[in-house]
């Protein structure tokens, strides 16, 4: 869906927020965007254990995945699916504050994403009597129009709209904390991470003498 940007200010606190969570061992698709890619790092494993969800069902992860997917859609760069967003929602509803979001702990992102996605459910099930996983494309788009976009908005769909814009700003956070979110945004620090800090280049001036002195 359009507009699902972020404001390069918006950066440093999702880098610092992707670098804890990328303490876990666990992800198949989520990377973070630093992790590993300065040149000489080993190579990454070319096969990963399928994702074990720490929180949701099944069925609710694959809904966060759907959900993710359908805000963040492949395009000329890849989709909220191939970053792995949802195995960062699942690992952050789990967490909570240990991953500096601002507090939020998780007693309180469990029941409203718990509840949300139950929403949707019901939601899908009283408009096309299935599912929201069942539902054609262009059906699960249309719900989520109405949540979304202020001039579309339904009377009595006040839980869905509170609930999109929670998944909303959570897959926005798994993307652009993603390498895959950060290449779309030519994130130039991609570009000079390393394994350790260069050394002085003057080996031969330990002192640095030969440099003027600071302008006072």
């Amino acid at each position: 869906m359009a507009g699902q940007g972020v404001a390069r200010r918006e950066l440093m606190r999702l880098m610092a927020m992707g670098a804890l969570a990328s303490t876990f061992t666990g992800f198949e698709r989520w990377s973070f965007a630093c992790a590993d890619t300065h040149p000489g790092a080993p190579p990454a494993a070319s096969a990963k254990s399928a994702y074990q969800p720490q929180f949701f069902t099944g069925e609710e992860f694959r809904l966060v995945d759907c959900l993710a997917e359908l805000i963040i859609p492949a395009d000329q760069h890849p989709g909220a699916h191939a970053a792995g967003v949802a195995e960062f929602i699942d690992f952050m509803v789990a967490n909570g504050a240990n991953l500096a979001d601002g507090g939020v702990t998780a007693e309180q992102l469990q029941p409203k994403f718990r509840s949300g996605l139950s929403w949707t459910n019901e939601r899908a099930k009283s408009l096309y009597v299935k599912p929201f996983l069942e539902c054609a494309e262009p059906q699960q788009t249309e719900l989520l129009q109405h949540l979304a976009y202020r001039k579309q908005f339904r009377a009595g769909e006040e839980a869905g709209q509170q609930f999109f814009q929670l998944m909303r700003d959570y897959t926005v956070k798994g993307y652009y904390s993603s390498r895959i979110g950060l290449e779309a945004l030519d994130f130039p620090g991609l570009q000079t991470v390393w394994a350790a800090m260069p050394g002085c280049p003057h080996t031969n001036d330990p002192e640095h003498n030969h440099l003027p002195p600071p302008v006072v």
